[in-house]
């Protein structure tokens, strides 16, 4: 056994190679990343798991997602999760549930620029995910509510993916009866349209 291990040891240093860890990209989400309506693993943040794998790509997702999450909430548990996975991207995909109950667009640019700074902080880029809510909230709500996540990624230097749902939300079959969530089969069109502008961060 000693001798086995002398000469394990005395191999050239690419025989002991090992592949450096997975660095961590945490998915920072409400219902539309937490995989509502469907089983989990069939999920965009999934999908981008396997295609991490896939690729051999050096990066883990971690779905930190949760159904009826809100902008304030996220600000909450950011502090944790950054501190626990040490991720060097954050995915923010947040801010539909605080348009859907009319809170106020000065508190959720609030809490996206405190996200985005905590995460920029902690030595990771943050990438934010546009979200938008049904007109009949009024045009002047809608139109301040779409256009506060672009505001927040040019003040802070975020990078931004456009509205998530903009291939899936009028396309039969994307979306689930209630309107506002996708489908399993509309998964692959979310994954790509965050793979896009996650990408280049990689």
């Amino acid at each position: 056994m000693i001798l086995f291990l002398a000469i394990l040891f005395s191999l050239p240093g690419q025989a002991l190679c090992v592949p450096p860890p997975a660095q961590a990209i945490v998915v920072l989400g409400d219902s539309i990343s937490a995989g509502y309506g469907m089983q989990r693993e069939q999920g965009w943040v999934n999908l981008l798991s396997e295609t991490l794998i896939a690729r051999e790509e050096p990066w883990k997702a971690i779905n930190a997602s949760i159904s009826g999450e809100t902008t304030g909430g996220g600000r909450a548990r950011l502090p944790g999760l950054l501190e626990e996975h040490s991720p060097k991207i954050v995915i923010i995909e947040l801010g539909g549930n605080d348009g859907l109950r009319g809170y106020p667009i000065s508190k959720i640019r609030s809490n996206l620029a405190a996200m985005v700074d905590a995460t920029q902080q902690a030595g990771a880029i943050p990438l934010i995910v546009s979200m938008r809510i049904p007109p009949n909230y009024g045009p002047r709500y809608t139109d301040a509510f779409d256009a506060v996540f672009a505001e927040v990624a040019q003040e802070t230097g975020a990078a931004i993916v456009p509205f998530l749902l903009s291939d899936v939300a009028f396309t039969e079959g994307f979306m689930q009866d209630d309107g506002i969530h996708p489908t399993a089969a509309a998964q692959p069109l979310l994954l790509d349209a965050i793979w896009t502008y996650l990408d280049p961060l990689l």
